[in-house]
C-alpha cells in the first residue's frame, strides 16, 4: 500500500498538470479572440438567489439611449434594482484583466502539478531525501511565497479596473431610492489585501520550512555515511 500511492499521487498530479495546463491554453486563445457583447444581446431572465433571496438576471439590448446591451438585477422581491449600462464594457474589462488573472492561475497550478509530480516520482523510486527531491520542495515553497505576491496585486488591479467601469455605469435603486456607488480607490502597489496574511504565503513558508528539515536530514545521512 505505501508503494501505491506515490504511483496514485504522481497519476493524480500529472492528470491534474495536464488539465490546467489545457485551461491555460483555452484562456489563451480567448483572449486572442477577444470575446465581445454584441448590441443586440439577450440573455435570460435567469432566477436564482442572491443572499438567500429570489433574485433574477437578465441582458437586453436596452433603449436608444443606451450604448449597446443593459444589465438587470432584480432582488429581495424587486426591493433591490441595479442596472448596469454598457455591459459590453464590462465584458472587454473583463477580457483585459479578468482573463490574464485567470491565466495566471492556471499557468501557476500546471507548473505546481508537475512540481509535485516530480516530487512523488522521485519518492516512489525511494529518492524521498535525494539533493533533487529537497530542490523541488524549496522551489514548491518558493513558487508559492512569489504567487501570493503577484496574485494579490493581479487580483487588487482587476478588482480596481471592474469597480471603476461599475460605479460609472451602474444604477442601484433600493426601495426606489437611488444609491451611489463611493468611488474607487486605487490600490496600493501589494493589492487591497497584504499577501503576508494570505493562505498562499503561509503555506509557503511552511514547505520551505520543510525542505529546510529535509536538507538536514540530508546533510546527517550523509554524515553518517561518511563516519560509517
Amino acid at each position: 500500500m505505501n508503494s501505491l500511492l506515490p504511483k496514485l499521487f504522481r497519476v493524480a498530479f500529472a492528470a491534474l498538470a495536464i488539465l490546467a495546463a489545457l485551461c491555460a491554453v483555452c484562456l489563451i486563445a480567448a483572449m486572442l479572440i477577444d470575446l465581445q457583447l454584441p448590441p443586440d444581446a439577450r440573455f435570460g431572465p435567469v432566477n436564482g438567489k442572491f443572499l438567500g433571496q429570489p433574485a433574477s438576471l437578465v441582458v437586453h439590448p436596452g433603449s436608444e439611449g443606451h450604448a449597446g446591451p443593459v444589465l438587470d438585477l432584480r432582488a429581495f422581491g424587486g426591493n433591490v434594482a441595479v442596472t448596469v449600462n454598457r455591459a459590453a464594457g464590462a465584458v472587454r474589462l473583463f477580457n483585459a484583466y479578468g482573463l490574464p488573472v485567470l491565466l495566471v492561475y492556471a499557468i501557476f497550478f500546471a507548473a505546481l502539478f508537475e512540481l509535485l509530480r516530480r516530487l512523488f516520482r522521485n519518492v516512489g523510486r525511494g529518492e524521498s531525501f535525494s539533493p533533487q527531491s529537497v530542490r523541488l520542495v524549496q522551489i514548491v515553497g518558493g513558487s508559492l511565497i512569489a504567487f501570493a505576491f503577484v496574485a494579490a496585486i493581479a487580483e487588487s488591479w482587476f478588482t480596481y479596473a471592474m469597480y471603476d467601469y461599475l460605479e460609472q455605469y451602474t444604477q442601484i435603486a433600493i426601495s426606489g431610492t437611488p444609491v451611489q456607488l463611493p468611488p474607487a480607490d486605487r490600490p496600493p502597489w501589494l493589492g487591497y489585501e497584504s499577501p503576508f496574511g494570505s493562505s498562499r504565503f503561509l503555506a509557503g513558508l511552511l514547505v520551505l520550512a520543510l525542505a529546510e528539515v529535509f536538507r538536514q536530514g540530508l546533510a546527517l545521512q550523509r554524515d553518517n555515511e561518511l563516519t560509517i
